[in-house]
Order: structure tokens, then C-alpha cells, then sequence
């Protein structure tokens, strides 16, 4: 059977932008110049609004400098967006489609992106107009049903764990005045970015000592007694606390209620966890407590980028390309770890109906007892995404002055 469809290509980026979305960019340009029966290779600027304004632009005339510069280079290449397509708008979409005789259409993004991208795949389907659709996956919060892990997720665990460790120091040496610290990591109702924040963590000594995240409620009492056993025993404490953390009766600590807040998609901007937190503690057990909050560069500090990450994304770009070409649609393209001694990761497929508005969150074997600390199960299934050894810190071992 002659899988063969003629016909222009386009790709987009949605949604928060990471360090190594563009290498997933690079990947679709560079694997669909190999394909005779692609002809334009045309990119969405800021996403699916590039789409509906027809803001495109020809992504074949860039030169080869220039897109491996932009391989490592952050944040989304084409620009992204947070627009959420409403039924009239399927149909304009569809119709740019046709005029410029997009036949493969590729959208680089997260949950919501798969869903938009599921709707425009039936809709063509409905109307007898043949359009491969394939998802690619990207977020930083590594809440992607169905795929081990998704691009993005491995750099800002780079990112969280180094920044643990480098606050940890400051927090170590200060402590006698600063008797706490609290990071606020990103994540709206999954705590894997907070999670990697343990991957630097060699000692009992080392931060973090606590982490809390959104999949355990926080009870107060609970985790000030926490704090109060961290501090009797070191003296200071390191405390890393997903955006998202929610209170026993399932509040976030601190949501934005302002509506220029909240995006298309409904989702309220968090932030304040942190500090939430520090007001507890400094007022129930008299200890200073001050909190650090990355924010977005954490998502797509190139400093901190694996390679392991880079390469992957890249890696589902080309996939992307050559499923479509293929005849596959309707799908994302997955990460597929291989079992064995050694970390190996290929690609799959699954539907994107399937991983449309699904969350995956971090397991039950992931989180210790106390709900205030990650398992080695966790450690061992972060590690290896990271890219290479960590920061090798160490300590004084000060020893003291004996008087003759």
C-alpha cells in the first residue's frame, strides 16, 4: 500500500516554552527536507494563532548555521500561545489548511495542545480532507499520560536539583540568621519537578530535608513538626514546595483569583506556596524563614539543559515526521524506556484522544510514607534524564584547635 500523500507541512509550538522544545523544532524541519513528498515546510508563529491569522512563515530557506544555533537556543522558536480554539474557529483553521495545501501537520506542546490537535485530525476526517496529524510532545511538568517522560522534564530537573543544592549552601552558612528556606518549584497538580529536587542529595546534611508535593496534602501540624525535627537536628532547613501544594481540604495554598490570571483553558496562575509556608513556620515556631522562587527561567534555563533531554527531543521531532509519512495520524509521538541495566529510550505511538486532558501524576511508590520526601524508586527513574553528574559539593571538616 502507497502510504505516499503530497501535499505542504506545518508545525507549530504551544504552551509554556522549555529549553529544548526548539530541538524538537529542528528535528520536524530537517527530517521532512528527506521526504520528496513534502514540498513547503512552513512554521505557525506563536502556534495555532499563527495558524488562524495566517502568520506562517517558510521554514525550509533557513540555512543549517542557523538551526543548529537554534538547537540550543531556549524558549520556542516560532513563538507559542495559550489559545484555547473555540467551534468556529475548527472550521477557519481547516480552511487555511486548504488553502495552502497543508497536508502534515505537526503541533509541538502538552495536554491541551493534543486535544486541539485530536479536534482539528477528526474534523478534517469528517470533511473527506486527508491531514496527517501527529503531537509532539513537550512539558516541563512530565504530566503526559501514556509516554515514560516527556521532553522538557529532564532540564528542569537539572535545573531544580542544582539550584537545591546551591541554596542548600547559602542556607547552611547563613543559618544562624536565616533559619529556613523554602523554594517554590513549578507544577500545577503534579510534583515531579519538586521531586527532582532530591536528585542532589548525597547526606542526611544535604537539602532538600523536606519536600512537599501536590499529590499529599499538606496538614500543618504535620509538616511544622516536620520543620521543628529538621531544625532541632541540623540547626537550619532546606524546604523545596511544588506551586501547586494544596491544603487538607484540597485548596491550593495560593492561587491568583484575578481573571487576567487565568488562561483560555481555565487554569489559575499559581504562585505564593512558598511563601504561604514561610508565614507558618515564622509564625508558629518563631523561626526566620525566607523562600527562593525561580519561576519561569526555571523552565528554560539553557545553563542547565541535559543532553540526554536535547537529544530526545530532537529525537521525537524526526519520529514525528517519519510516523506521519508513514500514513500514521491521530497520535503523539511517545517515549518508550527499554528495559535493562542501562538507561535506553526509543519512540512509540498513542492516540492522542487518549493523552488529551489526562494527567499523570507522581505515583504512590514515588513518595515516602510521610508524604514529606521522594523513594529511591523516584531517584532511580529521574536520574538518568538528568544528563550527567551533578555538582560534587563538599564540607570542612573543620577540625578544632587544641591548646597546649
Amino acid at each position: 500500500m502507497d502510504d505516499t500523500l503530497k501535499g505542504n507541512l506545518i508545525v507549530g509550538q504551544s504552551g509554556g516554552p522549555t529549553a529544548v522544545i526548539n530541538s524538537s523544532l529542528v528535528g520536524v524541519i530537517r527530517e521532512a527536507k528527506k521526504h520528496p513528498e513534502i514540498d513547503g515546510i512552513y512554521g505557525a508563529i506563536h502556534g495555532i494563532e499563527g495558524v488562524l491569522s495566517e502568520n506562517l512563515v517558510d521554514l525550509r530557506r533557513e540555512d543549517e548555521i542557523t538551526l543548529e544555533g537554534i538547537m540550543r537556543t531556549p524558549s520556542a522558536a516560532l513563538g507559542s500561545c495559550r489559545h484555547k480554539v473555540t467551534p468556529g474557529e475548527y472550521d477557519k483553521i481547516l480552511d487555511v489548511f486548504k488553502k495552502y495545501n497543508i497536508r502534515y501537520f505537526f503541533y509541538i506542546g502538552g495536554n491541551d495542545s493534543a486535544d486541539t490537535s485530536h479536534k482539528i485530525g477528526k474534523l478534517a476526517k469528517e470533511s473527506g480532507y486527508e491531514l496527517r496529524v501527529i503531537g509532539i510532545p513537550k512539558t516541563i511538568d512530565n504530566d503526559l499520560a501514556i509516554t515514560d517522560h516527556s521532553p522538557g522534564y529532564g532540564s528542569v530537573a537539572r535545573f531544580i536539583a542544582i539550584a537545591t543544592m546551591d541554596a542548600g549552601k547559602d542556607t547552611e552558612a547563613i543559618g544562624i540568621v536565616d533559619k529556613v528556606k523554602v523554594i517554590e518549584a513549578m507544577g500545577r497538580n503534579a510534583g515531579w519537578i519538586t521531586a527532582a529536587s532530591a536528585l542532589g542529595k548525597k547526606s542526611a546534611e544535604d537539602p532538600p530535608h523536606l519536600i512537599y508535593v501536590p499529590e499529599r496534602p499538606i496538614g500543618i501540624d504535620k509538616m511544622l513538626k516536620d520543620v521543628k525535627e529538621v531544625y532541632d537536628s541540623l540547626g537550619h532547613v532546606v524546604i523545596v514546595i511544588c506551586e501547586g501544594a494544596k491544603d487538607e481540604s484540597g485548596n491550593f495554598l495560593s492561587a491568583s483569583s484575578r481573571a487576567i490570571d487565568v488562561d483560555a483553558f481555565g487554569h489559575k496562575q499559581l504562585g505564593g506556596a512558598a511563601d504561604a509556608l514561610c508565614k507558618l513556620i515564622s509564625g508558629n515556631l518563631g523561626l526566620k524563614a525566607r523562600f527562593d522562587k525561580p519561576g519561569t527561567i526555571q523552565r528554560m534555563s539553557m545553563v542547565c539543559v541535559s543532553e540526554v533531554d536535547l537529544k530526545e527531543a530532537y529525537m521525537v521531532g524526526e519520529a514525528a515526521v517519519r510516523y506521519a509519512a508513514g500514513g500514521e495520524t491521530d497520535k503523539m509521538v511517545i517515549l518508550v524506556r527499554e528495559t535493562g541495566p542501562e538507561y535506553r529510550c526509543t519512540t512509540g505511538l498513542a492516540d492522542l484522544e487518549e493523552i488529551a486532558n489526562a494527567e499523570k501524576k507522581l505515583p504512590d511508590e514515588f513518595i515516602n510514607a510521610e508524604g514529606n520526601f521522594v523513594t529511591q524508586k523516584f531517584i532511580d527513574y529521574a536520574m538518568p534524564l538528568i544528563g550527567g553528574p551533578l555538582p560534587v559539593y563538599m564540607r570542612l571538616r573543620k577540625y578544632p584547635i587544641a591548646l597546649a
